[in-house]
């Protein structure tokens, strides 16, 4: 299993660990320092408040983590550990952090003629051991997750907050707004968390569309909402404002992931990106040709494209949950061919499902959309042009016929992915603006940084993050924790009644064949080939029964199923024959996924005879 970085791999010992308070006090503080560090100085201030105020309701303890290439910080650690008593400890740990300004050599013979040690030397046996304890804490820090110093644990988990004393003491007094952040933190961070929420608002719109209530939720949905601006207004039903705006927000999340996959992500190069693509482009072209096949000539024809897209939420939540079973490559792969899928999807949607185009606000949305890269080409790095655009760009497209969703991808396709930042020459430009200003605290007149430096400091932010990626981070959990759940409140609703399911059997077979038989067909047919023909190679990571998982993985077809079918079916119950069918593939998919990937197992590059196959691997 993967360790949970934000856990504290080793439980704190009495026998092992350095330790301030009684054993059986409710709060467990654990600090991973560093005696050479400047900010582990800052925060012992802190944490000697923090204790007076809380007294014996906390326990602290204190673990070495010595700057990466110190020699002064590892030999300091080393030091105190040769200290003979706990009392000796802890005297030569305050000197160590409060003794100057910052650690010298000085300190380290100073603590030494208290502990009666030789710094340099010291007794041999003595020295070995203390060697081996620090060892111990390095590499309980690295289970840990730490990354740099200090970094704190509260209770066993990793505290993220500001180290002031008021901040510390609400998160291990354990306050109500500090539980409810820490427990919606941790669900968000839990990579199954937006498949799981996807399928208990699926569920609940379901079981409200069976029950007496389900004249009332249908009646919410169809509800008109209207924007006014003086004589000219905007009205869309609330089902309409979720599938045509608020769903703009998730294809911007998914145009953001494909720009940022094609610049700098899996798909940047040839070699990587080759398998991904050929198995997704099986993926989709498989079960549309299945549908037309089986469905006849008529209406119903128009929904051949239901069953070509992947949920990618599902898919990634199963995989997720399937931990150590699922390689790393594997999971690369199938993001991967997730994002061809929707890229396909995204077009698809642009070709074949349009209404009727109006020119003038075609028109329109061309100049917002050559607007938008003029700022793109102009180096406009800050979001809101961006955004202010996009909205005007979202009008137009939906005043033109097309759907306005497809507004979210053009403004994801226009917004700045820069190449990663030099990260090293950006943190020694913050380190002396940080040092200048902790050289100016004691000023007379003086409140805290400065805003030059605050700006400065606002300034390397920004370039560390690319305004795709900034964008990102910031609208992500908007669409997965919002936008989603709500659209599938609003859309997976169906009734389960004799009327949906009677003379709807081949449009309920053709969508079931397409996605659980024609899209993992499709994901390694076109992949084997691909490999056989030398246009990809397939990693060493992962097995072709794993491939095939993944391949059944990808039958999970929800969101854009699901809108699609709505696009493509004009009768409610067409559409809601459609649901029970991509619900019921979508479950056995996912069955023959986790079927295929539970167990364990090494690579077999022999299966399917393609051992032989011409590598393009580069020597």
């Amino acid at each position: 299993m993967h360790a949970d970085n934000t856990r504290l791999a080793r439980p704190v010992n009495e026998h092992e660990d350095h330790i301030l308070g009684p054993k059986r006090a409710p709060i467990t503080l654990v600090e991973y320092g560093s005696y050479d560090c400047p900010h582990c100085r800052a925060a012992h201030e802190r944490i000697a408040a923090v204790r007076t105020r809380l007294g014996n309701r906390l326990r602290y303890v204190f673990r070495h983590r010595p700057i990466p290439g110190s020699d002064l910080a590892q030999r300091a650690a080393e030091l105190v550990e040769m200290a003979p008593t706990p009392e000796q400890f802890w005297k030569a740990h305050v000197a160590l952090m409060t003794r100057s300004e910052s650690l010298t050599e000085d300190d380290l013979h100073y603590v030494a003629a208290q502990l009666g040690v030789d710094a340099a030397t010291g007794h041999s046996e003595m020295r070995a051991a203390a060697k081996a304890r620090v060892a111990r804490d390095v590499e309980s820090a690295t289970a840990s997750g730490v990354k740099f110093t200090p970094t704190f644990f509260i209770n066993g988990r990793r505290y993220d907050g500001a180290w002031d004393e008021s901040s510390f003491a609400d998160a291990m007094l354990g306050t109500l707004g500090y539980k409810v952040r820490v427990a919606a933190l941790s669900f968000a961070a839990w990579a199954p968390s937006t498949g799981i929420l996807l399928l208990v608002a699926t569920l609940l719109a379901v079981v409200i569309s069976n029950s007496p209530f389900a004249s009332s939720f249908e009646a919410l949905w169809r509800t008109p909402f209207q924007l006014a601006f003086g004589n000219a207004a905007f009205e869309l039903t609330l089902r309409e404002w979720i599938d045509d705006a608020l769903l703009s927000v998730f294809f911007l999340v998914v145009g953001l992931e494909i720009k940022r996959e094609l610049t700098v992500g899996h798909l940047a190069s040839r070699a990587s990106a080759a398998l991904p693509i050929a198995a997704a482009i099986g993926g989709m072209a498989l079960p549309a040709l299945l549908y037309v096949l089986v469905v006849p000539s008529g209406p119903w024809t128009h929904g051949w494209a239901v069953p070509m897209s992947t949920d990618t939420a599902f898919a990634i939540a199963l995989i997720a949950m399937l931990g150590h079973r699922v390689p790393v490559e594997l999971r690369i792969f199938l993001t991967a061919a997730a994002i061809v899928d929707d890229i396909g999807a995204i077009l698809v949607v642009a070709l074949f499902y349009a209404e009727g185009v109006e020119l003038r606000w075609l028109v329109a949305a061309a100049l917002f959309t050559v607007l938008l890269v003029m700022l793109n080409r102009s180096g406009v790095y800050r979001v809101f042009p961006y955004f202010a655009v996009g909205i005007a760009l979202w009008a137009s497209v939906h005043a033109a016929g097309l759907h306005a969703t497809l507004a979210g991808v053009i403004l994801a396709a226009c917004i700045p992915a820069r190449p990663p930042a030099d990260y090293a020459t950006l943190a020694r430009q913050a380190d002396a603006i940080l040092t200048d200003e902790a050289r100016r605290q004691e000023e007379q007149l003086r409140h805290g940084p400065s805003e030059p430096a605050l700006r400065a400091l606002d300034a390397i932010n920004d370039r560390l993050m690319s305004p795709n990626e900034r964008l990102l981070r910031t609208v992500f959990p908007q669409s997965s924790f919002i936008v989603l759940p709500i659209f599938a409140l609003a859309n997976a609703g169906v009734e389960m009644t004799s009327e949906v399911l009677a003379g709807h059997g081949a449009l309920i077979l053709a969508i079931s064949l397409g996605l659980v038989v024609g899209k993992p067909l499709g994901f390694l047919a076109a992949a084997a080939l691909a490999v056989r023909l030398g246009v990809a190679e397939k990693p060493e990571g992962y097995s072709w029964r794993q491939l095939a998982g993944a391949g059944a993985l990808a039958g999970i077809g929800f969101t854009m199923a699901l809108f699609i079918a709505g696009q493509a079916y004009a009768l409610e119950t067409e559409f809601a024959a459609a649901k029970i069918a991509v619900f019921a593939a979508s479950s056995v998919s996912a069955a023959i996924g986790i079927a295929l990937l539970w167990k364990l197992e090494a690579a077999e590059p022999v299966e399917l005879g393609l051992d032989s196959a011409p590598s393009t691997r580069s020597s």
